[in-house]
């Protein structure tokens, strides 16, 4: 039985991140093989952050499928890495909780309002639980609450919702958004020109960034910002780089995770390279390792894994931290380079997220990772 009552407050999680084994399986960018090292708050490291211990998991094993449960997953933006990743984690976890029978993903390009027919759907088809990440924070809600209404667990996982009794495990978007500005002012001197790289208006996750961005940009009057809206597309961002650099200089840039095709347009454009923050994508990290000015903010794609992790405690029965946060940290390398080095995955593309367990809450393998199947599959 479901637990009627769930006590409200935010864990902190620490994860592990795997470093990559000699023989690692086919050459798609849902996972890798890895064996496992101490973990900060994204990747590996000897310095995570002190945070809420995480609650007691959902048993490990080698999986296999046979469980009762169906789950659901909505995801609006098809055809991106990250976000590929983040569905391979959600069944990965549930392959290896033994406790599912089934997931049924719906992965598809779209907004709020193509996501409330999608959640709609996946109710209609009797699933126990949902992993949605959503479009927007409140047009969501009623349809949330109409799955919840039903008994339906629902998890919002990357980005966060206001619906009444709905779960939310997400990377913190602010806290990303404040870190790699803080990184940023500091590495220009606090003045110049900067070129603000965000996301899609309107999006949780891109909301959340700015407050972020925006709350250390008020501390340096003498940076002036120039913004631009990516869609989360490398190509678009890349192309967006090439005609601002061909139109003007900058003394730094800021993407929301669009970076290793903005660190390529310096050599399209002929000029030398200035600081660029991006997030943990393999490409990027490489960037990084060969010298080119910048850091790298970390963003788990497997945060799937927890969603549905948390999922699967509340469908036992157990009593669950109503929101969880990842706490990013930044790598630079001058101050991480074992950090950039142990998650730099060779035979991944360059938007492969190197961050593939969470601690206390995925229990699969990483090859089932690798695999990306869900039972049944």
């Amino acid at each position: 039985m479901r637990s009627s009552r769930t006590r409200k407050g935010v864990a902190t999680l620490a994860l592990t991140a795997l470093t990559l084994a000699a023989a690692c399986g086919d050459d798609d960018d849902d996972g890798d093989s890895a064996s496992s090292e101490p973990a900060g708050t994204d990747a590996p490291g000897t310095d995570a952050p002190a945070g809420t211990d995480a609650p007691a998991g959902t048993p490990a094993g080698t999986g296999g499928g046979g469980g009762d449960y169906v789950i659901g997953v909505s995801n609006t933006l098809a055809g991106n890495g990250w976000r590929e990743e983040m569905i391979c984690a959600v069944k990965a976890e549930s392959l290896a909780s033994g406790q599912v029978s089934e997931v049924i993903a719906i992965s598809k390009n779209g907004g709020p309002t193509e996501q409330i027919q999608d959640l709609q759907n996946l109710i209609s088809q009797g699933v126990d639980a949902i992993v949605v990440n959503p479009s927007d924070r409140e047009q969501l809600n009623p349809v949330i609450e109409e799955a919840i209404a039903q008994d339906i667990v629902v998890v919002a996982v990357d980005q966060a919702v206001t619906a009444e009794g709905a779960y939310v495990a997400s990377n913190d978007q602010v806290a990303y958004g404040r870190l790699g500005a803080e990184w940023l002012a500091e590495e220009i001197g606090g003045e110049g020109n900067v070129l603000y790289m965000r996301g899609i208006e309107g999006v949780p996750a891109d909301t959340d960034r700015d407050t972020g961005f925006q709350e250390v940009m008020a501390e340096h009057p003498d940076i002036e910002v120039k913004q631009v809206f990516t869609g989360w597309d490398f190509t678009v961002g890349g192309d967006q780089a090439v005609q601002e650099l061909t139109a003007s200089d900058y003394d730094g840039i800021w993407t929301s995770g669009i970076d290793y095709t903005v660190v390529n347009a310096f050599e399209t454009v002929g000029k030398d390279p200035v600081p660029v923050v991006g997030a943990d994508n393999n490409g990027f990290v490489k960037q990084l390792l060969d010298g080119a000015p910048g850091a790298a903010v970390t963003n788990p794609a497997v945060i799937g894994g927890v969603g549905t992790a948390i999922a699967l405690r509340v469908l036992n029965g157990e009593d669950v931290e109503q929101t969880t946060l990842l706490e990013p940290r930044v790598w630079d390398l001058e101050s991480n380079k074992a950090d950039l080095e142990a998650n730099y995955f060779a035979d991944r593309d360059e938007t492969f997220s190197s961050a593939v367990t969470v601690e206390g809450y995925t229990t699969y393998e990483p090859q089932q990772l690798l695999d990306c199947k869900g039972p049944g599959e």
